[in-house]
Formats: structure tokens, sequence, C-alpha cells
């Protein structure tokens, strides 16, 4: 080969590999994708897992753990490692805030009550529940007042009744039957409009009327709590039922003091309303057995001392005080 031929063919390698170079510094669309691609993060492998940098595991772990996050392709086989996931508070959310957002119920951690008590009942008539209904009465006041809501359930439910007790209390002179029974025949309209909604003029003038009868009882029995207990012989009923199905809205004895009442000249005085009147006052324990109270209603009737001779005292010194003021 001369000089020329060389020196040609030597030029003619340097234009190839200027092109071949040039061709390699400007990628097909094909590697501008792949390069994408390479750009890409790469996932990373949880502090669980423990993978060595070749890719293989190391000889405490097991591949089988390597858990991948959200977008890092197909998880590894997960071993069953006996331990269940747990939902946390999510990072920069106050635990404490979560609790206040969604209380537990003091209902589901506390005392077993009747199965008509439930986490969303109203606390005042939870309060009813826990503290007075049930419980033996002897007052002639207290078993008016009682008498009066029990006739107003006719019409509205126990948590309406006690959400306006406080208001009835102050129309009727909290529940004073002399006072009450002398109320005038133009005071019962005022009575409605003064803002209660609970009871209707109807309830109203039974009220009235009711206590009337009830000062004429006491004249005869000494007291109306000795009416009352009489229908039971002086001694609560206790049914101990177990279901809440169980529990009937009136009964035999029920019929026998509604039966009575009307004779006398009590009004909206039904057997379901004396039914009510005899759970609320005591005379009967209609807690179902499984209830904590229905233990402590039974233990306070050993605690009611009140013989008939006190109550007696009481209902003639009632009298008497109506006698004073006629």
């Amino acid at each position: 080969m001369d000089v020329k031929s060389g020196t040609k063919h030597s030029s003619e390698l340097q234009e190839v590999g200027r092109k071949a170079s040039v061709s390699s510094s400007r990628p097909s669309g094909r590697k501008k994708e792949f390069a994408k691609i390479m750009r890409r993060p790469v996932p990373r492998v949880s502090e669980s897992s423990d993978v060595s940098e070749d890719g293989s595991c190391s000889s405490d772990s097991s591949c089988g753990r390597r858990t991948l996050v959200k977008g890092g392709g197909s998880q590894g086989r997960k071993k069953n490692t006996g331990v269940r996931s747990v939902k946390v508070v999510p990072e920069g959310i106050d635990a404490a805030a979560v609790v206040l957002m969604f209380p537990v119920s003091k209902l589901a951690v506390g005392k077993r009550r009747c199965a008509w008590i439930t986490p969303n009942s109203e606390p005042v008539y939870v309060s009813f529940h826990d503290e007075e209904w049930g419980v033996p009465i002897h007052d002639d006041r207290k078993l008016f007042e009682l008498l009066v809501l029990s006739e107003a359930l006719a019409e509205f439910s126990w948590p309406a009744i006690l959400s306006k007790r406080d208001l009835l209390r102050k129309l009727f002179n909290d529940f004073d039957p002399c006072s009450v029974a002398q109320f005038a025949e133009k005071k019962i309209p005022s009575l409605k409009s003064s803002g209660s909604t609970l009871l209707s003029e109807q309830k109203m003038r039974a009220v009235v009327e009711n206590a009337r009868q009830m000062l004429k009882v006491i004249e005869v029995f000494g007291s109306f709590n000795n009416y009352c207990w009489s229908f039971v012989n002086h001694k609560p009923i206790i049914n101990g039922f177990r279901y809440a199905r169980q529990v009937p809205v009136k009964t035999p004895k029920a019929e026998a003091m509604s039966k009575d009442l009307m004779q006398r000249g009590f009004r909206c005085v039904g057997p379901t309303v004396i039914y009510s009147f005899m759970q609320a006052a005591g005379i009967v324990n209609d807690h179902l057995s499984s209830c904590f109270r229905f233990e402590e209603c039974i233990g306070s009737c050993s605690k009611e001392s009140r013989t008939n001779t006190e109550s007696m005292t009481l209902g003639k010194g009632l009298t008497k005080k109506c006698s004073l003021q006629d």
C-alpha cells in the first residue's frame, strides 16, 4: 500500500469515528425513554427488611419479609410472624385530640344498667334511672309529683318529661297538694300560657283535681302513702325480670288501684299510668336482674324504717296545714 492510499484510508477511518461520536451524543427516542425511566426514584426498602448491597439477603433475615413502599413494584412474599398490624395515629396528629373527638362512652365502661338505658340516653334520664326510679317512696308530696309525671307519659317520654321537671315544680308550687288544690279555676289557663308546653289544659285540670281528691284520701287513710302501699300489703313487688320484653305495661294490682282512684274522683289515672307510677315510686321493682340498681333498690327497702304511725302523722300534718289555709 502506497503512502497516498494509506493516508486516504486513515482519513476515512477518522471520519467514521467522528460520525459515530456525534451519533452517540444524540440519543434516539428509545434511548430518551430509557433515560427517563432511569431518572425515576428507586423504591426504598422498609426498615424491617435486611438486604445486602448485592441484592441478596443476609443470614439474619428472610427475603420473604422484604416489603416495598407503594409504587415500588411487586411485593415479596410475606412471612407470617404472628404479629398483627395495628393502625396508629398518623404523624402530625395529636392522639389526645383523637380521644376528645371520639370519647369512650361512660355507659360502655361503667355499671350495667337496664336495657332501655343506652349510651345515647340523655343524662337526665340516666340520672333518674340511677338515683330515683324504683326507690321506695313514702313521702306524700313526692308521691304526688311522681303521679303527675306519670300522667304525662300518655303523651311524652320520660326524657321529655324530666327535661321540664323544674318548670313543673315551679308551676305547681313544688308539687304541694295543699297549694295546688286551692288553685282557682281562672288560674288554670294562666298555667298553660306561662310557657309550659308539656301538659295540655286537660292535664292541668286533672292535676288540680287530683290534688283535691288526694286530700280526701289523706283524711280517710291518714296519708296518701298508706293508701298507695296498701295495694301491695306495704311491701314492694320485686319481679327480677331478665329481659326488657318481660316488663309489663300494666298488672292486675295496677288495674285495681286505677279503678279505685277513678271511683274517688281522680282523673287521667288509667292502668298504664298507674303502673308507671308504681314503678317510679318503688312500689314495684322492675329493674332488670342484671342491672346494678336491682339489688340496690332491694337494699333500700330494708332502710325504709318509716312506720305507718309516722306516715299517718305526716298525712295528718298535711291535712291540718290545708285546713288552716282554708
